[in-house]
């Protein structure tokens, strides 16, 4: 017999199709067959060992999360309940240009002080490993949730040209591509870039699109977050759609918002930019989040010449007061580029993480906030959290608008990413709740996406980015990664003030067949691995 049938489930598959009540057979960790209510009618239904009553649940492919920054937390946290209770059953790690492979011991000390924000200090973590293959060997260990990888290009750079504002030689770039093809060659699905953080800013479009040669070359994607997503956004992402035309590189788009105030209504422009893209045969997809807030590391607005030279001389800037004059100028009057070209607004920096507990006081607070507690200066006071928390501040920055976050997502190229950072005491609302507020809010509330069209959008659209030919849908022969969700009632918990909610409405969640998820609650089974980068077509 087989190890398990799910009956009379509403099966939504991932295709946008419209749903339809059937039986669902599971064994060996794959979709053995799908009966339909219709072929059912006067046979013999489907016998399992276990049989599952989903009357009242759709049944769907797993979420597959294409931004994701749990590429610690899902060795620190075998639990890892803030993705699976989602019912996330893929996360596409190594985001924004920055992670934990490819390194060597000096990279892997920059490259754990600047992203400490996202992933904590790594303290905790035994990094037994500094290519990308043996970090994927490491996941394949077992792992709460599935995991992909991205090649980081700032750690890339790192490693080969260090944390300085300057071109790489022949020699260097001849290094950084082998770098690149050997993550590729090793599972990695594509190339990441964050172009508004260091060391990977300082990156000429003529080096990323020889590195964007080389993943095409291999059949994977390019995913940068752009120069700017403030003061010349739209520019921005133009440069990235011709940058992928010349490497002949797929594209996508990093949570592909419009924000601040000078992008406020203006998400018809972005789309109107794809949609001519699209017609002239590029090969273009993007996620983006289901909220207003971004979030990100307090350094990160900094200006690009402050960060320079990497986390040691960034302290040393902010310790030397006339430098730290210029900061302030930039960020306050010039617009710096780390905080996407738009003069920061102390009002709108909400501090949701530290890395000293003794500064919690911070935690919940804007910026401002806490400056007129202590009767100084916005900028007084952010110098002195960056330089005590030792760069570690994490930041909700509330700069969105809820007409483009609704225009985009209806694009026929979209995905959904949680861009969730798991780090802080009071995280953005969206690491534990993109997946259910998209159905939620989105689907039942707002009828902003059918429920067919939301469930494609967040499952087969990103499997065949990621070229997963057994992923992503509710069909024979594919990976059984399914979510057993109920319509009615499934919504995110989390909010801005308890931003750790799980959400409701999401009984079942099967990895590889095994439950994940079961009656509500998280389960002791750790059935995620790597998953490695399919063979190049033809």
């Amino acid at each position: 017999m087989e190890d398990l049938v799910i009956r009379d489930a509403d099966v939504v598959d991932g295709t946008g199709a419209d749903s339809y009540r059937a039986d669902v057979v599971v064994d060996g960790g794959r979709i053995v067959s799908i009966v339909k209510e219709a072929a059912a009618a006067g046979c013999q239904r489907p016998k399992a060992v276990r049989e599952l009553d989903a009357e009242g649940l759709v049944l769907s492919p797993g979420f597959i999360d294409m931004h994701a920054h749990s590429d610690l937390a899902l060795l620190r946290d075998p639990d890892h309940s803030a993705k699976a209770a989602q019912g996330v059953t893929l996360e596409v790690l190594g985001q924004d240009g920055l992670s934990y492979a490819p390194v060597d011991d000096r990279t892997l000390d920059g490259v754990r002080r600047s992203i400490a924000g996202w992933n904590g200090s790594g303290d905790d973590i035994d990094f037994d490993w500094r290519s990308v293959g043996e970090y994927l060997d490491r996941l394949d260990r077992g792992i709460a949730v599935n995991a992909a990888y991205l090649v980081p290009q700032g750690t890339v750079r790192a490693l080969v040209v260090g944390w300085d504002d300057r071109e790489a030689t022949p020699a260097e770039l001849d290094r950084m591509r082998r770098l690149v093809a050997e993550g590729l060659e090793e599972g990695a699905v594509g190339m990441s870039s964050g172009l508004t953080y260091t060391p990977g800013m300082y990156a000429k479009n003529p080096e990323l699109t020889e590195l964007c040669r080389v993943v095409a070359s291999y059949g994977g994607y390019y995913c940068p977050h752009h120069r700017s997503y403030g003061a010349g956004a739209l520019e921005a992402y133009a440069e990235m759609v011709e940058l992928s035309r010349q490497a002949g590189c797929p594209l996508h788009l990093a949570h592909a918002t419009m924000n601040f105030g000078v992008n406020e209504g203006r998400a018809p422009e972005l789309l109107a930019l794809l949609d001519d893209a699209l017609a002239a045969g590029a090969d273009l997809t993007l996620d983006t989040y289901p909220y207003t807030a971004g979030c990100t590391t307090l350094v990160a607005l900094l200006p690009s010449w402050a960060s320079e030279g990497g986390p040691q001389e960034i302290l040393r800037r902010l310790t030397d007061d006339p430098t730290a004059e210029r900061i302030r100028h930039d960020l306050e009057a010039v617009g710096s580029d780390g905080c996407h070209g738009v003069p920061v607004d102390w009002d709108t920096i909400e501090i949701s993480g530290v890395g000293s507990p003794g500064l919690g006081e911070y935690v919940g607070r804007t910026v401002r906030e806490s400056a007129a507690l202590r009767g100084e200066a916005p900028w007084t006071t952010a110098r002195r959290l960056l330089v005590e928390d030792r760069l570690a501040p994490a930041i909700l920055q509330h700069v969105g608008h809820e007409e483009n976050v609704r225009a985009i997502m209806r694009h026929r190229v979209h995905t959904g990413g949680s861009d969730g950072i798991l780090q802080g005491t009071k995280p953005h609302p969206r690491a534990y709740g993109t997946f259910p507020r998209y159905l939620g809010e989105y689907v039942r509330e707002l009828g902003v996406l059918s429920l067919e069209e939301c469930v494609a959008h967040l499952t087969g659209r990103p499997a065949a980015r990621l070229r997963l030919p057994d992923r992503g849908l509710v069909r024979e022969g594919h990976r059984a990664d399914l979510v057993l969700f109920d319509p009615r009632t499934v919504a995110a918990g989390s909010t801005y003030d308890v931003p750790r909610t799980p959400p409701t409405g999401i009984p079942y969640v099967l990895i590889d067949g095994r439950f994940v998820i079961e009656d509500g609650r998280r389960t002791d089974v750790l059935a995620g691995r790597a998953v490695r980068r399919g063979p190049v077509a033809g």
